[in-house]
C-alpha cells in the first residue's frame, strides 16, 4: 500500500540464546553438567536505541553481552546484526564486523593495559584493523580524546596516573575508537562514584545523540538504569521475565521479580518509602539445576500449582512478561 513506511529491521535480534559453561572434575575429563548462564534469551535493539538490562548478580546478564560481542561461544541460539548471523562468520568476516561492535567493560582500572601509554592504547586497534595509518593515527587519537573530554596532555600517561573516571572515558574512547554502530556496556558505572557516573552517562547520551549509536547497558541500579535507557529487560537465572519501554516497567510493573527490584530500590520520598515494598525470600536457585516450572517460583509470593510445573512464556508486544498471572 502507498504511503505506508516499512519498518526497518532491527541493528540487532537474538533468539533463543544459550551460553552453557561446561562443568568438569578433571583437566582431561568429560563434561559432566552445564552452567546454565543464558537459557533462552530473545530481544531485539533498534538504531539509536539503548536497551537496559537488569537483574541480581549472577543472572546472566553479562554472559548475555560476552556473547553477543562473540567473546564466548553460543551453546543454541541465534545472534543477528545487521542481518548477518554471527555465528555462521568465518575468522576474516567475524574480525571485520567486530570492528563495528565495541564494549565497555565494568571494571576502569583491569580493562586497560597497564603498561601502555594512553596513546599507544588507542592507537593499537585503528592501526590493527588498518583504519589509520601510522603517520595520521596520533590525529585519530586526539579527536577520540577530546571526545569523550580528555586533554591531550595526558596521552602520554599510564592508566595509574588517571582518576577512576578518566578512565573509564578511556575506555569509551577505545569503544568509539573503530566507529561501531552498537556498543555493550557491561555496568560501566557500578565502580565509580556517585558524581562521576552522572558525567559519564551524561557523556554515553551526548555521544548516542551525536552518532546514532545503540546501546546495550546492563546494570543492576534501577536509577542508573531508567536514566539511560529507552527499554528495559529485566532478567532472572538466566531467561528475560518481563520486557518494556522504561516508562510502561517504572509505572506499571507486571512480574513479581520486577515488583520485587523496584521495591528494593532506594527512594528519596518518605510518602513512598512509608507504602508497603515487596521483599522476596530465600536465594537464587542454582543455574547448574534450575527449578522446573518458572524458575521465579521457589521465591514468588503470588506462585501458583502451574508454576510449578510449567514454565510460562514470554508474551506481550510493548510490554512483554512471562507470567501465569497474565495469561
Amino acid at each position: 500500500m502507498q504511503g505506508l513506511k516499512k519498518e526497518r529491521p532491527p541493528l540487532l535480534s537474538v533468539e533463543s540464546l544459550k551460553t552453557y559453561y561446561p562443568i568438569r572434575k578433571g583437566i582431561f575429563s568429560q563434561v559432566t553438567e552445564y552452567v546454565r548462564a543464558v537459557d533462552g534469551v530473545s530481544f531485539s535493539i533498534r538504531e539509536g536505541e539503548t536497551l537496559g538490562l537488569v537483574g541480581e548478580s549472577g543472572c546472566g546478564k553479562s554472559s548475555v553481552g560476552r556473547t553477543l560481542l562473540q567473546l564466548e561461544t553460543p551453546y543454541e541460539g541465534r545472534i543477528l546484526y545487521a542481518g548477518q548471523e554471527l555465528a555462521g562468520l568465518g575468522k576474516r568476516e567475524l574480525r571485520r564486523t567486530r570492528a563495528s561492535l565495541g564494549m565497555i567493560f565494568q571494571d576502569p582500572y583491569s580493562s586497560l593495559n597497564p603498561r601502555m601509554r594512553i596513546s599507544d592504547m588507542l592507537a593499537e586497534p585503528l592501526l590493527a584493523h588498518r583504519l589509520e595509518s601510522r603517520s595520521s593515527v596520533g590525529d585519530r587519537v586526539d579527536q577520540l580524546l577530546e571526545t569523550v573530554g580528555i586533554s591531550k596532555e595526558d596521552k602520554s600517561r599510564y592508566p595509574y596516573e588517571l582518576s577512576g573516571g578518566q578512565r573509564q572515558r578511556i575506555g569509551i574512547a577505545r569503544a568509539l575508537s573503530l566507529n561501531p554502530r552498537l556498543i555493550v556496556c557491561d555496568e560501566p558505572v557500578s565502580a565509580l562514584d556517585v558524581s562521576i557516573q552522572a558525567q559519564i552517562l551524561n557523556l554515553l547520551k551526548k555521544l548516542q545523540k551525536e552518532s546514532g549509536l545503540a546501546y546495550l547497558f546492563i546494570g543492576h541500579g534501577l536509577g542508573v538504569v531508567r536514566y539511560i535507557s529507552d527499554r528495559i529487560a529485566v532478567m532472572y537465572l538466566g531467561k528475560i521475565v518481563e520486557i518494556a519501554s522504561r516508562e510502561k516497567l517504572f509505572r506499571a510493573p507486571k512480574h513479581p521479580y520486577t515488583n520485587a527490584l523496584l521495591s528494593a530500590n532506594p527512594v528519596t520520598d518518605p510518602r513512598v518509602r512509608s507504602q508497603k515494598r515487596m521483599i522476596i525470600q530465600g536465594d537464587v536457585p542454582n543455574p547448574v539445576s534450575p527449578p522446573i516450572g518458572c524458575r521465579f517460583h521457589t521465591r514468588c509470593p503470588i506462585a501458583k500449582a502451574i508454576c510449578r510445573e510449567f514454565e510460562p512464556e514470554l508474551k506481550g508486544h510493548d510490554h512483554a512478561v512471562a507470567c501465569f498471572a497474565f495469561d
